[in-house]
């Protein structure tokens, strides 16, 4: 015969109530795989705006810009001022 105990000992039993279901560990296996293959691809692709800049204030291209679309001043009437009528 077997010596194989009939009862589980208390430490695997332990570890049995505090280990997590199986379908949320291969939830997670997955969500991990998917994310490693966007990253794959993502880096594979390269950059999608070459030119972009960063968002860093301090940059020239950001001097004076106050999130205005290009060509509009700001002004009341289109003047060009910024004054009032």
């Amino acid at each position: 015969m077997t010596d194989r105990p009939q009862h589980p000992t208390p430490a695997i039993t332990t570890l049995k109530q505090w280990a997590p279901p199986p379908a949320l560990v291969g939830f997670l296996a997955l969500l991990i795989c998917m994310f490693a293959a966007a990253y794959g691809v993502g880096a594979a692709a390269g950059p999608v705006a070459p030119g972009m800049r960063s968002g860093e204030i301090d940059s020239p291209a950001f001097d004076g810009d106050l999130g205005r679309p290009h060509g509009h001043s700001g002004g009341a009437g289109g003047t060009g001022t910024g004054g009032t009528r």
